[in-house]
C-alpha cells in the first residue's frame, strides 16, 4: 500500500491519499491542477513536505533509486538518453514479453529512438518501468498518444498487474476510460485532491 500524509509541493496540497494493493485509482483534473506535481512528489522526484510511505515503511527509509524502482513513474513524455532503444532496459528478455503484448516489433531493441513514433516511445517507456516489477505504478496519461488497439492493449496489461497485485495511479482526461480501467476516481483542482463525482 502506498499512503500520502499531508504531501505539498509548490502549488500543490496538503494531500492525503492512499492506494490500496491491487487497486487503480484515476486521476482527473484540468492541465495545469496538480496532478504531474503529485506523482513527481509520490516518485519522490522533488523536494516536498509530507510523509510518504510505502507498506508501512516511510520514504525516508528506502535509498531514492531503490524507492523509484518500487514507486515508478512513467510521464506522458518519458526521457531517453541513449541512441537505441535496448540501451534503456536492464534485462530485454524480460521487457520482450511485455513489448509484445502492447503490439511492439520484438526486434525494436534494435531501434533508433529517434525512429519510434510517439506511441511506440509511449509503450517503450510504460514496459521499461513495468519491466522493473514496481510495486506501485504511477502512470501521467500513458495512453495519450496510442490508437485505439494500443489503448485496449495498455488497458489490458495494466489490469492484469493490479490483479497481481500492483497499486496504479492513472491520470487521464478521458472520463470514459475512468470508468473502465478505475475502482475510484479522484480529481484535483488546484492543488486540492478530492474523490470525482
Amino acid at each position: 500500500m502506498l499512503e500520502a500524509r499531508k504531501l505539498s509541493r509548490l502549488t500543490l496540497g496538503p494531500v492525503d491519499l492512499s492506494l490500496e494493493a491491487g487497486e487503480v485509482v484515476a486521476l482527473r483534473g484540468a492541465s495545469g491542477s496538480g496532478k504531474t506535481l503529485l506523482m513527481r512528489a509520490l516518485a519522490d522526484l522533488d523536494p516536498c513536505r509530507g510523509d510518504v510511505l510505502l507498506d508501512d515503511v516511510e520514504r525516508r527509509a528506502f535509498f531514492a533509486p531503490d524507492w523509484r524502482k518500487a514507486v515508478a513513474w512513467v510521464p506522458a513524455e518519458a526521457g531517453w538518453w541513449s541512441d537505441t532503444v535496448i540501451e534503456h532496459f536492464t534485462d530485454w528478455q524480460v521487457a520482450l514479453p511485455l513489448i509484445e503484448e502492447l503490439g511492439l516489433s520484438p526486434d525494436c531493441g534494435g531501434w533508433q529512438v529517434s525512429r519510434a513514433s510517439t506511441g511506440e516511445r509511449q509503450r517503450l517507456a510504460l514496459v521499461r518501468a513495468i519491466s522493473q516489477q514496481p510495486k506501485v505504478l504511477l502512470l501521467d496519461e500513458p495512453t495519450s498518444g496510442l490508437d485505439r488497439q494500443s489503448v485496449a492493449q495498455v488497458e489490458t496489461l495494466i489490469a492484469r498487474l493490479a490483479g497481481a497485485g500492483a497499486s496504479v495511479l492513472w491520470t487521464t482526461h478521458d472520463e470514459d476510460q475512468a470508468a473502465r480501467v478505475a475502482s475510484r476516481a479522484l480529481l484535483i483542482e488546484n492543488g486540492k485532491l478530492a474523490a470525482a463525482a
